[in-house]
């Protein structure tokens, strides 16, 4: 798990690129960041935002582009259900601007891909294990 992701239900990340781990590291404290200061469940992510967090773990382990991806909102393939689009984007609105104070690092990381621009169209296959 990288450092500083806290806690991620149910995943095996170590068969994840980097940076798909590092975007789920990402998304699970904006969603953690949201939870706290809207649902103000003393038990951790209430049950709608821990549901969130599982589907967008699910997302991110079938993304195509693997290394080459970027930010989902650049993204040529919007993989997200409407109804999970809204609450993500609604758990973005609210925790970017906070994510600057509690996970900086995460926060710039998350700025810069999206000034990188789309990924390619198609994706390009990964040739990781060739020899």
């Amino acid at each position: 798990m990288p450092i500083g992701c806290g806690t991620i239900p149910d995943t095996n990340m170590s068969t994840l690129p980097r940076n798909i781990q590092l975007d789920l590291c990402t998304v699970s404290a904006m969603v953690r960041l949201f939870c706290r200061a809207r649902h103000a469940d003393p038990a951790g992510l209430c049950p709608s935002c821990a549901e969130l967090t599982r589907y967008a773990e699910m997302r991110l382990s079938k993304c195509p582009f693997g290394e080459a991806k970027t930010t989902c909102r650049e993204c040529p393939v919007h993989c997200y259900r409407p109804g999970e689009r809204e609450a993500m984007r609604a758990v973005m609105i609210f925790a970017g601007p906070r994510m600057l104070w509690t996970h900086p690092w995460l926060a710039l990381r998350h700025l810069w891909l999206e000034r990188k621009g789309a990924p390619p169209w198609p994706p390009k296959r990964s040739t990781s294990h060739e020899s």
